[in-house]
């Protein structure tokens, strides 16, 4: 059987999932309740995209989304029992043996139970690879129009206690604590600052913000996730001629922006019309947002020859 990104209920569940160096069954996909990453947050993951496009189904980036979760272990001390090789070739395997020709794959590494405590130090490492149908995170609607966002009271993690290059379990409390509220208040989203009050990230997503025709996100000196996506959108910008700046800047600089735009496998390129109930440019998609939509979709599906290298195709 096929499956697209139909609409699907949060709650789905393929049939296959792989787990430790095996397809199985999703139902008996189990872990004990004592798994270390269940308790203490100890593990890393990784989101995904496949698209069936121009040249058929392809998983986008697949290759930097591996290597990336391989870092996140690496800062955790938690080594891989797989190559990137063989996370790469699962990837594929699981979507094809699930007949999506497009999917969200969830690659988590996670410790499993043996020694307790917070100095468990050589419990088995386990990977799983999950995947399901999945529509635009942020709705349909935000795609078009634009979402609202709120600037959290929450603070982006720092570096001086955890490690924001990863993408780490326990480290999205921070995310939820703030997404949480927002949608508590009425928005769609929450954006976090940094300890000295500079814009960081959403919950999910890198952020860009235009103004004056220049292309503006912050820097990879500050505590945000090095988005895959993110360094996707620099490329196609630089692609149209764009000046792209990666820079400090507060809130304020946020209300003034012409557009603003968030960016994640998740999300994939979402305007933002309103902050702090002040509405960003036009209150609406802005030109170039549009612009550089297009051309990641175009990208993702397979039609832009120049960026076919970033496709990992696979047989359903």
């Amino acid at each position: 059987m096929t499956r697209t990104f139909d609409t699907v209920p949060d709650s789905y569940q393929v049939p296959f999932t792989w787990l430790d160096g095996a397809i199985v069954p999703t139902a008996e996909a189990m872990v004990p309740v004592m798994t270390l990453t269940l308790h203490y947050g100890l593990g890393a993951f990784e989101g995904i995209r496949s698209y069936d496009g121009a040249r058929g189904p392809a998983v986008f980036r697949l290759r930097e989304h591996v290597e990336r979760l391989f870092r996140s272990t690496a800062m955790l001390r938690v080594p891989i029992p797989f190559t990137v090789d063989a996370l790469e070739a699962a990837c594929t395997l699981v979507l094809a043996k699930n007949g999506l020709r497009e999917g969200y794959l969830r690659p988590l590494v996670f410790v499993d139970d043996g020694r307790r405590g917070l100095g468990a130090m050589n419990n088995r490492t386990r990977v799983a690879i999950a995947t399901w149908p999945w529509g635009k995170y942020l709705g349909e609607e935000g795609v078009r129009r634009g979402i609202r966002a709120q600037v959290s009271s929450v603070s982006r993690m720092n570096a001086r206690s955890l490690l924001p290059k990863g993408k780490i379990n326990g480290q999205y409390v921070n995310s939820i604590m703030a997404k949480r509220a927002a949608v508590l208040a009425g928005h769609d989203e929450a954006i976090l600052l940094d300890d000295h009050g500079d814009v960081a990230e959403a919950t999910g997503e890198n952020l860009f913000l235009l103004r004056n025709g220049a292309v503006i996100t912050p820097p990879l000196s500050m505590p945000i996730l090095e988005g895959i996506t993110r360094d996707t959108v620099i490329a196609l910008a630089r692609g149209l001629g764009l000046t792209v700046r990666e820079e400090r800047f507060a809130r304020d600089t946020l209300y003034m922006a012409d557009e603003v735009f968030l960016c994640g496998t998740a999300a994939e390129i979402t305007p933002v019309r309103e902050i702090d109930g002040i509405t960003i440019g036009n209150g609406s998609r802005g030109p170039v947002t549009e612009k550089l939509q297009t051309l990641y979709f175009d990208a993702v599906h397979g039609r832009l020859p120049e960026r076919t290298g970033w496709l990992t195709p696979y047989k359903v």
